[in-house]
């Protein structure tokens, strides 16, 4: 008897409009993610300014809103300024954060030029482990300020005469992590960040500041961290971030694609405590949610280069399989569901560094499995997320119970009159036929059935093979008028693109 799974979906049941920000990606001065990552002067496919057309080409596809720099752990440590001015002038630096040599030659204005060649805002970080108030302030006045200052003038004098107008803005990074460089209590963070956030704000009141939470869920200090650190910032943050990595490395592939509901749970935890801290100021204000680090690390707990003070040594190149790709499609799926209070997702990293996209340097690059879930997620997940009633068989794994083989979203395009349904089949070796009723719109029609599947989830892409894991347009969804049926196969990431008949 084959497995059988329903979900109702309605247009009065919103969860939310997307924020397109929950697309977002992050690039960090960390192994090749700057240097031969985006940018490599000499390479055959490099501009004019050393960025790579290659990579760019390749992240063009993907859409991304927003990226997020220069860290990560490195902005605990980096001076802004090293990265502006005449390249010829700049000084190479000890990274501590990574045990490397930081050329500089990558700074803000060249970041702010490549994001808008790659069609992204940028989501800047501020350094609070060795500095503070001062000189995060000085760098909204060197960004966003037009002219008439010393800083916005300097920003002139470098060749920038238009402000960057960046709008969203990191106070520092997991700074409740003893490896994090300046590493502060929850006390001595959310005073720091409070008055950094009020001086941040009085240079340039349109922007929008994320306060540090936990690194992650498995601190000892999580919960109280977070409510410590809204509870002195509160009047002066937008979001609070949150950061999470999963990976399989027990082998364990059914516990592994499992997780997500770990990434739910988490979501619903801090949004409580964010409720929580409201009450209790009485505050008619919302704080809302970055997921500014999320993706599949699969070498998470190893750190920096064997060999100190290289530049750009290759870290964390990790080889994403097909589950991986059903992990990470599994994660979105997640962060839709969640619309309505994470607003901004940053899948980290990009490029090189735990990254859909893997490049050689002097060479060519490869779309690595997980860069096909968030591909359709960006193009096809922006509009409005509709909560479904989903009934699914279920089963238990090694750290959870009831897990659903079906994990499931759909989002409604207005304006293009378009509904996808994102589906993950977490059956490893059956099909799950899928119904789902969408009597509320009326008729429809299926445009696409979209399937990433492959027999060996250890399958991975290679830049000597790389199409061995890619999607195909060759899915069996159909509709009788209002009802979508499905054969979802066993292990596979699903997107069933439906137009909405006027």
């Amino acid at each position: 008897m084959k497995l059988q799974a329903s979900m109702t979906v309605d247009k009065d049941f919103v969860i939310s409009e997307v924020d397109k920000r929950i697309f977002g990606s992050f690039i960090e001065h960390l192994g090749r993610a700057v240097y031969g990552g985006i940018y490599e002067p000499g390479h055959p496919t490099a501009d004019v300014n050393g960025f790579r057309g290659d990579a760019l080409e390749a992240i063009r596809r993907l859409q991304v809103p927003i990226i997020r720099y220069p860290g990560g752990n490195f902005v605990s440590g980096y001076n802004w300024e090293d990265g502006v001015g005449p390249k010829a002038e700049r000084k190479q630096k000890l990274e501590l954060a990574w045990w490397t040599t930081e050329t500089n030659q990558m700074g803000t204005n060249e970041f702010a030029d490549w994001a808008k060649l790659a069609g992204s805002e940028v989501m800047m970080a501020v350094n609070l482990g060795t500095r503070g108030p001062d000189e995060a302030r000085n760098l909204v006045e060197y960004c966003n300020h037009p002219s008439g200052s010393y800083y916005s003038d300097l920003r002139i004098a470098h060749g920038y005469k238009e402000p960057h107008r960046f709008k969203t803005w990191c106070l520092g990074n997991e700074m409740d992590g003893p490896w994090q460089i300046g590493a502060k209590t929850a006390v001595e963070y959310g005073r720091i960040a409070n008055e950094t956030a009020k001086v941040m704000k009085w240079v340039d009141p349109s922007i929008e500041l994320v306060a540090c939470g936990s690194s992650n869920r498995g601190m000892t200090t999580f919960a109280d961290w977070e409510a410590t650190v809204l509870d002195l910032t509160y009047d002066q943050v937008d979001y609070l971030s949150l950061h999470t990595y999963y990976n399989n490395n027990k082998d364990e592939t059914d516990n592994f694609l499992a997780k997500s509901l770990d990434m739910d749970q988490f979501i619903d935890s801090v949004a409580s405590i964010c409720d929580y801290v409201q009450a209790k100021k009485r505050s008619k204000k919302k704080i809302y949610l970055s997921m500014d680090e999320w993706n599949v690390w699969k070498t998470i707990g190893t750190s920096r280069a064997s060999e100190r003070w290289q530049v750009a040594p290759p870290e964390f190149e990790d080889m994403y399989n097909m589950e991986d790709a059903l992990m990470v499609g599994c994660l979105l799926i997640s962060l839709l569901k969640h619309a309505d209070r994470v607003k901004v997702g940053c899948l980290a990293q990009l490029i090189n560094t735990i990254a859909p996209i893997t490049t050689v340097t002097g060479g060519g690059l490869w779309l690595q499995t997980t860069y096909y879930p968030y591909l359709h997620a960006s193009l096809y997940g922006r509009g409005t997320v509709l909560h479904p009633i989903i009934r699914s068989p279920k089963y238990d794994s090694k750290d959870f119970t009831d897990v659903p083989y079906l994990e499931a979203i759909a989002v409604y395009n207005e304006e293009l009159s378009q509904v996808t349904v994102f589906a993950v089949n977490r059956h490893l070796t059956e099909e799950l036929d899928l119904q789902v009723d969408l009597r509320s719109f009326g008729g429809v029609k299926v445009l696409e059935h979209l399937v990433l599947e492959h027999e060996d989830l250890k399958a991975v892409n290679t830049l000597e093979q790389p199409q061995q894991v890619q999607p195909h347009n060759q899915g069996n969804a159909r509709t009788d008028g209002s009802r979508v049926e499905a054969r979802l196969s066993k292990a596979s990431w699903n997107v069933i693109r439906l137009e909405v008949k006027q």
